[in-house]
């Protein structure tokens, strides 16, 4: 007896649970598939009207038969024969990024987007990653003591705050936490390159003293410590829209931003190139080498090779002389001082 209720009351349970399922409005479920594809990091096309994944794959990956792969990659595609105008999708990647963009037969690559920028690189951490500055910042303050004894500094700490500058600390507004390190010079010229600052994150103020400030610390990218420095808080937009190279452009890799030794995919890193020559968010780069050899064992001159990629780079944050980059794709790691070049076109 007690068996049947209980297989009665399983039977029961199941039944609400799908007519709730059933019941629950459509937007719901879309706002958090759309949740989740804001959140990842990684390249997605805005769906045109007429488009399919089997276009689409042969398009970016040269390949319609890896539509299969690009339907894995979007989980929130039920029926992957129905692909809606305005939905993003997650770009299966085989290659390199230039395979992101149309390439016409017997034309060279196009790096540059289509006009309403259907493609782009999402990348969540933008918030978080530094640069690195000819100039001295100016910083509007400087943490000089927290609450509660600590080493490390991190979220929902209440910290004092030492006003520096011209600009007054004001009530609710908020602040990007940096720490600027040693000034960095080129590796091989000894040239002086710039001060990299790296960005420890947020506070905001919550009171004003006459001689201080107090405010709660509200993200952390990494630990805190006291004397990092503020300056005025300005939200980056996690998409990045890709945008063509400029032709013929030379450069080295400055450094990792965490100073790894060696500099492997999905890191962050600096180049010594800039706004000035040309540089901006969405544009790659190739990591390359090239070396020399002697082609006929009798004779002693030796011939220069062409040269061969091995990583690519995607600008994310410029300055003046200097940009930051991730690496989206590499072939092995490579040091700082690597040369690197635009794409060929």
């Amino acid at each position: 007896m007690n068996v049947k209720i209980n297989f009665q009351m399983k039977m029961w349970l199941s039944t609400l649970i799908a007519i709730v399922f059933l019941t629950m409005p459509f937007s719901q479920g879309a706002a958090e598939d759309e949740k989740m594809i804001e959140h990842e990091t990684g390249f997605y096309y805005t769906v045109q009207k007429g488009d399919t994944l089997w276009d689409l794959s042969r398009k970016f990956s040269d390949s319609a038969w890896l539509w299969p792969e690009m339907w894995k990659e979007n989980s929130q595609i039920a029926n992957p024969h129905r692909i809606y105008p305005g939905e993003r999708i997650r770009l299966y990647r085989r290659t390199g990024a230039q395979k992101l963009t149309e390439k016409k037969v017997g034309a060279p690559l196009a790096l540059t987007p289509p006009p309403t920028e259907q493609i782009y690189y999402n990348y969540t951490a933008l918030d978080r990653v530094g640069f690195i500055r000819k100039e001295p910042l100016a910083t509007q303050g400087a943490i000089f003591k927290v609450q509660k004894t600590r080493e490390m500094i991190s979220i929902d700490d209440v910290v004092y705050i030492r006003p520096e500058g011209d600009v007054a600390l004001a009530t609710g507004k908020r602040y990007t936490i940096y720490r600027p390190l040693d000034s960095i010079k080129d590796l091989y010229s000894n040239e002086y390159i710039g001060i990299q600052y790296l960005l420890t994150g947020v506070v905001e103020i919550t009171q004003v003293q006459p001689q201080y400030a107090i405010g709660t610390v509200t993200e952390a990218y990494r630990p805190i410590e006291v004397e990092d420095r503020l300056m005025p808080y300005n939200r980056r937009l996690p998409k990045v829209s890709l945008k063509e190279s400029p032709k013929g452009l030379e450069g080295k890799v400055i450094e990792a931003e965490e100073h790894n030794r060696l500099i492997g995919e999905h890191m962050i890193a600096f180049i010594n190139k800039g706004k000035k020559d040309g540089v901006q968010p969405g544009q790659f780069y190739n990591v390359y080498y090239q070396v020399q050899e002697q082609i006929d064992p009798k004779k002693g001159e030796k011939t220069l090779l062409l040269p061969v990629d091995i990583a690519e780079l995607l600008v994310i944050h410029t300055e003046s002389t200097t940009a930051t980059v991730i690496i989206t794709g590499a072939d092995r790691e490579f040091e700082p001082g690597a040369t690197i070049r635009s794409p060929n076109q």
